[in-house]
């Protein structure tokens, strides 16, 4: 059993597929497919069940995975660590973040990150706040921004941003100054199944209001696409004001009466950097970020 196999079987797991681990690694898919069944072979089991779906573990696979995982970890951390002791950080630093976060929230950071320590590999993967939440929890990252509430994470925040409405150009509302919760459930609403469903939903009950949920989507793009085609009235934070910017007009974003905001925070697994189980980059990265930040609310751009 070699280092490189568990490699092969841990990034089939996070990215999903033996496609995605072969472009990820910069690999053949029939050399990730060959590295797999080899350890399999070894360990006299299947490990992974390929389906319609994608990929599927078995309960030997998810036992393997555990332990791979933590051997990995623990392989690398020789190096890093050892170079921890002279003063310089290396090694990798795996992040994961929302695709409305990267550009505004992560990305400067992780700038700043680079240029102090240019010795560590930056790795960043991009999902939904339920997906961030699972690379976290099974340890495919160190560190992820999430949504807060987060009970149970050690986080640092990051910021936030507003919530606004989403309607067609030429609704009755698009030239209100705001727009209340309870007008926009009298409309059909498209809802994100994102980080931002629970706030939404949340916003309905605080208006005492229920909304009439006609399509659901993970996509921003997606949701701004069936607005700006007349099929509904929805909410979204301005972080991803572009997806409705280049709509040509077709899409019009107005503030919501009470105003609304989104509240983000970086994330560290599995613990806090004085418990010793972060990398020494996620624990620099850490450092960087502030221990204890507060959130602040960012101003929101005009919509």
């Amino acid at each position: 059993m070699r280092l490189s196999q568990l490699r092969v079987l841990l990034a089939v797991v996070d990215h999903g597929g033996f496609t995605a681990a072969a472009e990820r690694m910069g690999v053949s898919q029939p050399a990730v497919s060959r590295a797999v069944a080899s350890l399999e072979s070894e360990l006299g089991t299947r490990l992974v069940v390929r389906g319609r779906d994608g990929i599927r573990l078995t309960e030997p696979g998810r036992r393997a995975v555990a332990h791979a995982r933590e051997a990995v970890r623990h392989f690398d951390l020789v190096r890093t660590e050892v170079a921890a002791a002279t003063g310089e950080v290396t090694g990798e630093l795996r992040l994961a973040s929302l695709p409305t976060a990267t550009g505004a929230l992560l990305a400067p950071r992780i700038a700043e990150f680079t240029d102090r320590h240019p010795r560590v590999r930056v790795r960043l993967m991009e999902g939904f706040d339920r997906d961030v939440r699972a690379w976290l929890e099974r340890g495919a990252v160190e560190a992820g921004v999430v949504t807060l509430p987060a009970p149970g994470l050690d986080v640092v925040g990051l910021g936030s941003d507003e919530m606004v409405a989403l309607l067609p150009a030429g609704h009755p509302l698009a030239d209100a100054p705001a727009v209340p919760v309870p007008a926009l459930a009298k409309e059909p609403f498209i809802l994100s199944t994102g980080g931002c469903r629970p706030l939404v939903r949340h916003a309905a009950r605080e208006a005492g209001v229920e909304l009439d949920i006609a399509f659901e989507a993970a996509e921003l793009s997606a949701i701004v696409t069936m607005v700006g085609s007349g099929l509904g009235v929805s909410i979204a934070p301005t972080l991803g004001r572009g997806a409705w910017q280049n709509t040509e007009g077709a899409v019009v974003a107005r503030p919501l009466h009470p105003p609304l905001h989104r509240t983000l925070a970086l994330a560290f697994s599995p613990a806090g950097p004085e418990a010793g189980d972060l990398s020494p980059a996620a624990r620099a990265f850490r450092r960087l970020v502030g221990p204890h930040a507060e959130p602040e609310p960012a101003r929101a751009a005009p919509v």
